[in-house]
């Protein structure tokens, strides 16, 4: 935690400290009842519960740090985050046993309450418990690059017009590097450098495609190329040319797709080493085009 950040919780707890109390002062005088004279219990109880709650926020921030480099960034975080909620817990039991509520007897009474205000919040209380079943179950860490794809926020692709049909599916979903799992929301860096929060109660919810767990992964492109260039003589060319590339892993397979009435259509399919697809495509598709015009300038 920053120093700036802690001195600005300091403050701003002995302001609120010092209007309490003042408020606590004048209420006092004006009205001398046995609850306002016996202020000092109350004003006990809210610094046991602004010490707590600075207290955990200390400890929790001072662990994170302290433990980065030892366990990685994605475990100190969770343990930060269940140091926060023992922490908030603990707090919240010893106010409410410093002014000597029965627990016991105010969950009772509170069960009514309780459920209006559980329907009323029930999207803070579902990020609230998506965020533990994030930070315990562990899907995914800190740093790893991810896509999200749910029904809450499709996406639609955009159409272009293409020269054949494509059978390719479309993953409608959100691409980027985990930065932050909080109570709240899960943070997110995309592609296109936006920042980007999604709550956790979508979140658990979603299919997660972690692309960072494998370095490898399967690339596939299509070029059209015409009808007068011999596929028997062609393909393997294309073939020959591509294992040569330095990010290709294992066999590559060429294949003709679909015809038209003056062309036909290759699909290229390799293993790849990058977690990036766009321009490992890119770059076979250009090896490719080379591959042809050389054929075709060898016909000449």
């Amino acid at each position: 935690m920053r120093f700036r950040q802690v001195l600005g919780i300091l403050v701003t707890t002995v302001v609120g400290i010092v209007i309490f109390f003042a408020l606590v002062l004048v209420l006092s005088r004006i009205y001398p009842t046995s609850f306002v004279h016996d202020y000092q219990v109350y004003f006990n109880a809210l610094i046991i519960a602004i010490g707590g709650i600075l207290l955990t926020n200390l400890i929790a921030a001072l662990i994170s740090t302290r433990t980065k480099e030892l366990v990685g960034e994605s475990t100190a975080g969770a343990l930060s985050f269940i140091i926060k909620m023992a922490g908030y817990i603990i707090v919240a039991i010893s106010f409410f046993v410093f002014i000597k509520v029965d627990i016991a007897g105010a969950l009772v009474a509170g069960g009514f309450a309780g459920l209006v205000v559980g329907l009323a919040s029930q999207d803070v209380l579902g990020n609230i418990f998506g965020g533990i079943a994030l930070v315990t179950t562990r899907p995914f860490k800190i740093g790893d690059r991810i896509t999200v794809s749910t029904w809450q926020y499709g996406l639609i692709a955009p159409s272009y017009p293409p020269k054949f049909f494509s059978s390719d599916f479309l993953i409608p979903g959100y691409t980027g590097l985990v930065t932050e799992i909080s109570l709240m929301y899960t943070s997110f860096l995309s592609d296109d450098n936006i920042p980007l929060k999604i709550p956790n109660s979508v979140l658990i919810q979603s299919s997660v495609f972690i692309h960072s767990r494998n370095e490898t992964r399967v690339i596939r492109a299509k070029i059209e190329v015409p009808k007068d260039n011999d596929p028997d003589l062609l393909m393997p060319r294309i073939k020959e040319g591509l294992v040569s590339l330095p990010f290709i892993k294992g066999e590559v397979e060429v294949r003709i797709y679909e015809t038209t009435l003056t062309t036909y259509i290759i699909v290229i399919q390799a293993m790849c080493k990058g977690q990036f697809e766009e321009p490992l495509r890119s770059e076979i598709l250009r090896t490719t085009m080379k591959i042809i015009k050389n054929f075709r300038d060898e016909k000449k």
